[in-house]
């Protein structure tokens, strides 16, 4: 199957050798990618090979579909139909503004973690290097073409590969049974999500038998089928997104797999659930509804809401920004429910200023969160640790990463003059405008939610300084941590690379609103793009005189306020320095032991949000000749919802077990009672 994919999509490419469009070029990536990937199939073991061609090669291919990917926003859909699949099915394949734009973060994103790739991974974790970089490769082609696909069999089809390849790299130390149970638990959410998606195609064919997305525009459906196949995609790519309750795989498989490959499953793939609820929701849908919006509104400020609360009182720094993610993807679909409350009272351009924030936050998030991955999987080669509370003091050792680590911190953060913090300021913005929808109720609680915005922007810088604080600042915790190194060359060129496109995002907003604006043109119609061209370098989303925000504005005056504090200095204490031991309380004989600890930073939001939580206190008695005291931090939705499903299931199984007796007379009898219920059933 494989092997006949790569086949027709060469021959596509040069039939069509003389006239290349976009599409041609991206599927040339895809195939590429499908190359390197069958390479290290015959590179298993060698890791050299792998390590200092393969991956590297990846990274540059992400860099060409980057580069295609920017040119295509601005141009016309392209579509392309591949002889392979089923008989009668082919694939079909378009490219238009939507798929482009995601294809950039894609390819972005991949550069980077494919740099950091070529030096991070080692022999001896479980799957042969060579296996790795196939699974690693088959993942990037398969979200590559998820995008791209333009029928629901070939999205399917890609959308099922991409699970599977993403699966065998979350298990990649399938030694461990943790990692195991990890990897099953993702993939059963996945495929149950797939479901999802699948009734949804259902009902947006509309009964006519043809599965392409040209056809499900074409149908006018009516207000009960198009909210069906609305909340059946919202569940099928929320299931993929991680938003509540379907959330409970991210923070197991996230710490489990490599760290490169939680950055592109963080940073990338929970993006293609993104993608799927912008594409039903604006393009196969002829219409929204206004209780579409309030769904997605409240499905993602609780999703957000949880997800950063939970992520301020971890003690283990993948799960950390695991729990990050999930809050940022609760972002995202409070953006997109904003966009389709908006459109459908048809305030079109207040619904392009939130469906940019959307695609902005998309792109930053892909950025910074793939660098903090990153920066973890640094940390843990270099260290072994991947518990806060057994970190500390690293910016001594690994000053290249900490300051590094900075920058994504920053950004995830949301303070300017980074990429985080455009899109949320974007975001508030078109909150300010709530007050024109024709709805007294939602006037009266869309302000509600933007102060909750406000909050959740304040315990996510709140969680970034401790993520930051406790690993690189104040005292070592373990003596070991003095053996810790720097990041190597690849890991370092990856990390730069991703660096660099948080400052560009933070630097350049204008130009890359602009970039947005087809894409917001395709789905509602309009955009920012005009506007914000006007004004130059100061972004104006509406107007001058209700908002802007100028990066060189901001960069001018934190560099004059540095000037300034350097000649004061200068003038008024030079030849004066005096170094002396820092104020120690009165207490001189401090330890690394008596710093705050992960456990403590969080303790005030444990304490605020303990309902949020399942705790469980493990208490010293008198007799104790080590006496502890440990509180743990669990899921109530873990013991509500999923534990009572895993008993029912098991029950169930149990009670269609006794059907297997062994004996054969009654399997005949078996099958002859159904055969008398189907024809009864065919008579009526």
């Amino acid at each position: 199957m494989l092997g006949a994919t790569i086949r027709a999509m060469v021959m596509t490419v040069l039939q069509n050798l003389g006239h290349w469009v976009h599409l041609d070029w991206a599927l040339v990536v895809v195939v590429a990618w499908l190359l390197i990937g069958v390479a290290g199939l015959f590179a298993l073991r060698r890791l050299t090979l792998v390590a200092r061609l393969l991956f590297p090669a990846g990274g540059l291919f992400g860099l060409v579909l980057t580069g295609i990917a920017l040119s295509a926003v601005l141009g016309i859909p392209e579509t392309a139909v591949l002889p392979i699949g089923l008989p009668g099915l082919p694939f079909h394949f378009r490219l238009d503004a939507l798929s482009a734009f995601f294809l950039l973060v894609i390819g972005a994103a991949s550069a980077g973690v494919s740099a950091f790739a070529a030096g991070y991974f080692r022999k001896g974790e479980g799957t042969p290097p060579g296996l790795l970089c196939f699974e690693y490769h088959v993942f990037l082609a398969s979200m590559a073409l998820v995008v791209l696909a333009d029928d629901a069999y070939a999205f399917m089809v890609m959308w099922e590969t991409m699970a599977l390849s993403s699966y065998f790299l979350v298990i990649a130390n399938h030694r461990i049974p943790e990692i195991r149970r990890a990897g099953y638990l993702y993939l059963l959410v996945a495929h149950i999500g797939a479901i999802g998606i699948l009734l949804c195609f259902g009902v947006l064919q509309a009964n006519t038998g043809d599965y392409t997305f040209a056809n499900m525009r074409l149908q006018q459906l009516t207000p009960f089928w198009g909210s069906a196949a609305f909340l059946l995609a919202l569940f099928g790519f929320g299931a993929k997104a991680g938003i509540l309750p379907l959330h409970i795989w991210l923070p197991e498989a996230h710490p489990a797999a490599p760290s490169p490959v939680s950055a592109l499953m963080s940073g990338v793939m929970l993006k293609t659930a993104v993608y799927g609820v912008l594409r039903i929701s604006f393009d196969l849908l002829q219409a929204q509804l206004w209780w579409w919006g309030v769904v997605l509104l409240a499905i993602g400020l609780a999703t957000a809401l949880f997800g950063v609360v939970f992520a301020a009182v971890q003690v283990d720094m993948k799960r950390l920004l695991a729990y990050s993610s999930i809050e940022n993807i609760g972002l995202l679909f409070t953006g997109i429910g904003l966009a389709v409350l908006f459109s459908a009272y048809g305030m079109k351009p207040v619904a392009a200023l939130a469906l940019t924030a959307v695609l902005y936050h998309v792109a930053s998030h892909a950025l910074f969160k793939s660098l903090l991955f990153l920066s973890t999987g640094a940390v843990l080669h270099a260290t072994r640790e991947r518990s806060l509370g057994k970190l500390g003091g690293l910016i001594r050792y690994m000053p290249w990463v900490a300051w590094v680590s900075l920058i994504g911190v920053l950004a995830s953060a949301g303070l300017p003059p980074l990429g985080g913090f455009v899109s949320e300021w974007l975001l508030l913005q078109s909150f300010l405008f709530t007050p024109g929808l024709p709805n007294s109720f939602l006037n009266m609680l869309i302000p509600v939610v933007a102060a909750m915005i406000a909050l959740l922007a304040a315990l996510a810088g709140y969680t970034m300084v401790k993520f930051f604080g406790v690993i690189f600042l104040g005292q070592p915790r373990e003596a070991k941590l003095s053996e810790a190194h720097d990041a190597g060359t690849w890991e370092r060129i990856g990390m730069l690379w991703l660096v660099a496109g948080c400052l560009a995002l933070g630097l350049l907003p204008v130009q890359f609103i602009q970039l947005i604006d087809p894409v917001t043109q395709q789905l509602v119609a309009t955009g920012l793009g005009d506007r914000v061209a006007a004004s130059g370098w100061l972004l104006v989303p509406v107007t001058v005189e209700r908002a802007s925000y100028g990066p060189v504005v901001f960069l001018l005056g934190v560099a004059a306020s540095c000037a300034l504090a350097w000649l004061l200095v200068r003038r008024l204490y030079h030849g004066r320095l005096r170094r002396a031991v820092p104020w120690d309380c009165g207490f001189p004989w401090q330890t690394a032991r008596m710093q705050d600890t992960a456990e403590g930073f969080g303790q005030p939001i444990r304490q605020i949000f303990e309902p949020f939580f399942r705790l469980e206190r493990e208490l010293p008695t008198p007799f104790d000749e080590h006496p502890r005291y440990r509180v743990s931090t669990g899921d109530h939705f873990w013991h509500w919802l999923y534990l009572p499903v895993a008993v029912g299931v098991e029950r169930l199984a149990r009670l269609i077990g006794l059907l297997q007796q062994g004996r054969i007379a009654l399997y005949l009898l078996y099958s002859f009672l159904t055969l008398i219920g189907v024809l009864m059933v065919v008579q009526r």
